[in-house]
């Protein structure tokens, strides 16, 4: 796995995209649909990636010394040194816990219990041949650091994950590296490990990573917020959002063995997501009337010989523009659209234009 896989949205040839777009138009009857196949992918993937910059911030995290102490700060705050063993000697398995924005708090704490990072591999540098990781080295830069988790954090990860890690699901790749007085005291300990996707932050998780279900899905309810157009992570719906989950589906219900074809899902969540999408927003011409598009994502090979199985159902409205225009307000209650409150097609699929000023009324139309 490269780490362009693992840090963007798969990438599919045009043809295929608008393939893939008529195909969801018929099978889940909408004629608003303008989302190409990379787009419809994004709509789950982009929460777990950020591109190379938002991973330089998110994925890595700095501020560690060596096994005798933590050295912890803030970015442009002075250094402040605090004495913690805990982070030295964290080791293959271990799970990482911190509330302080410096982590100055860091403890180890049980996998079960709410943790951010996940140690996959302690990995000691200053063993390896040359230069580079010898006394007296520059610290490396962003670049260097980026380049080190895809050489050494990629293998140890599926390695720690038995070869079965869904490079488009629920976790990333983190890296944990010594902070620049950290190195200049020697530290040269890269700690590889899992986290939760996000664009920003990082959030919490419960379970170690190699027992849990890696599906990339959030639930009935969860609003996914907006960024140029795309979906980011989670927000209340009552803020501007992409898309609005309205339920989740396991696909190991209905396919067993090896992976179903995209055509094959597409058809069973086309079906099961216009049932709970009736169930979730109380009637069946709710997604009509408020001009919104219904779809699912899909699990490739890769991602369905890891384990996952779970897709979430949702509606949002496509645009033009290969994205979704942004929403305010639950699809359940009142909603307002680039904000604009929605106007329903009318029922007997013709429009009436509105008259010229000083017009006389239109005649009423039939029902």
């Amino acid at each position: 796995m490269s780490s362009e896989d693992a840090t963007r949205p798969r990438r599919t040839p045009k043809r295929r995209g608008a393939t893939r777009a008529e195909a969801l138009r018929r099978s889940f009857g909408s004629a608003d649909l303008q989302l190409s196949a990379s787009t419809l992918r994004w709509g789950l993937t982009a929460v777990a990636v950020g591109a190379v910059a938002a991973a330089l911030v998110t994925l890595f995290v700095t501020g560690f010394d060596n096994e005798k102490g933590l050295e912890a700060h803030s970015p442009g705050s002075p250094l402040q040194p605090i004495l913690d063993k805990e982070f030295g000697t964290a080791a293959t398995g271990d799970c990482l816990s911190w509330t302080e924005a410096d982590r100055s708090d860091l403890v180890k704490v049980n996998c079960e219990s709410t943790h951010l990072f996940e140690v996959a591999a302690d990995i000691d540098m200053s063993g390896y041949p040359g230069k580079e990781f010898g006394p007296g080295s520059r610290f490396p830069d962003s670049l260097r650091l980026a380049e080190l988790k895809e050489e050494h954090c990629v293998p140890a990860v599926q390695k720690y994950m038995s070869g079965r890690f869904d490079p488009h699901g629920r976790y990333t790749i983190g890296l944990m590296y010594p902070s620049q007085v950290g190195w200049q005291h020697g530290d040269r300990t890269l700690r590889c490990g899992l986290q939760v996707t996000a664009t920003v932050g990082m959030p919490p998780s419960a379970g170690s990573a190699t027992e849990q279900d890696q599906s990339k899905v959030y639930g009935p309810g969860v609003c996914l917020g907006s960024n140029q157009n795309l979906p980011t992570d989670p927000v209340d719906c009552a803020q501007p959002h992409a898309v609005e989950i309205v339920s989740t589906l396991d696909l190991g219900t209905r396919f067993g063995g090896g992976p179903p074809s995209k055509e094959e899902q597409d058809t069973f969540a086309a079906q099961e997501c216009k049932r709970t999408s009736t169930d979730y927003l109380g009637g069946p011409d709710v997604i009509r009337d408020k001009t919104l598009t219904l779809f699912a994502d899909y699990i490739d090979a890769r991602s369905w010989l890891a384990g996952s199985r779970k897709v979430d159902c949702m509606i949002g409205k496509g645009t033009g523009r290969e994205g979704f225009a942004p929403i305010v307000g639950s699809a359940t209650g009142d909603i307002l659209i680039d904000g604009h409150a929605p106007i329903p097609p009318p029922k007997n699929g013709r429009s009436t234009p509105t008259p010229l000023p000083g017009a006389a009324p239109l005649p009423p139309q039939p029902r």
